[in-house]
């Protein structure tokens, strides 16, 4: 039973990743959606929290496509304890990937983000992901990949999470930066459930994976030319 178990979880597996190099194989019949990877200079929020005076750790999870890429910006953003992909807006019994990835659930590929406060702030952290991390403006997608999984969502622990992220998307979409309207959801965080384990730090196991390369790799260029006073190299 043991090995008909692992037998199909590899099958899945490997149905994932294949239906992921189809999608990159598409991507040169349509250039256009290549413009995902292009980062947004934006201003700093003018609500945001003040650095603490004592170390520390808080929590916020954020949504904004495939978490592969998400995990590794913010894991490679100075003032970062740890980051990790995983679901939220669904179940507890729906929070397998499989069945996230029929888009029906209401779960989003999230990423818990466990920050010192008194190294970088919320509104920081939000400025790197409106920047670089992915593309606010899309719509239950980013890039190749569809389906309201693929949701920009910002899942707030407190009214003072909440408070920063109303503030500062408002402040982004008045001052027009992007083009469209910010898609980013802003809702409470009922509950976090963290990814399997082959999800885990999966740009550093898979760097040449082409989806890497073309999706994720990118974001980690921007940020670390974008942010040069907080990229830190793992």
């Amino acid at each position: 039973m043991a090995t008909k178990t692992l037998l199909v979880k590899a099958r899945l597996i490997m149905l994932s990743y294949l239906s992921r190099v189809f999608i990159i194989l598409s991507l040169f019949a349509a250039p256009a959606c290549s413009a995902a990877l292009v980062a947004k200079q934006i201003p700093d929020p003018v609500v945001d929290e003040a650095l603490a005076t004592a170390k520390g750790r808080q929590t916020v999870v954020i949504a904004g496509g495939c978490f592969w890429g998400i995990q590794a910006v913010f894991q490679n953003t100075r003032g970062v304890v740890d980051a990790t992909s995983g679901y939220s807006g669904g179940s507890a019994n729906t929070a397998h990937y499989e069945m996230v990835s029929e888009g029906n659930t209401g779960h989003a590929e999230s990423v818990r983000i466990n920050y010192d406060p008194s190294q970088i702030t919320l509104g920081k952290l939000l400025k790197v992901f409106f920047s670089v991390a992915h593309d606010p403006t899309q719509v239950d997608r980013q890039g190749p990949d569809t389906g309201t999984q693929y949701r920009s969502a910002i899942f707030y622990s407190n009214e003072e999470q909440k408070r920063i992220a109303q503030a500062y998307v408002d402040q982004l979409n008045q001052t027009k930066v992007f083009e469209r309207p910010i898609a980013t959801q802003i809702v409470s965080l009922k509950s976090f459930y963290e990814a399997e384990a082959y999800h885990q730090d999966y740009v550093v196991q898979h760097p040449n994976e082409p989806y890497i390369r073309i999706h994720d790799l990118p974001k980690l260029a921007n940020l670390r030319k974008q942010f040069p006073e907080l990229y830190k190299p793992r």
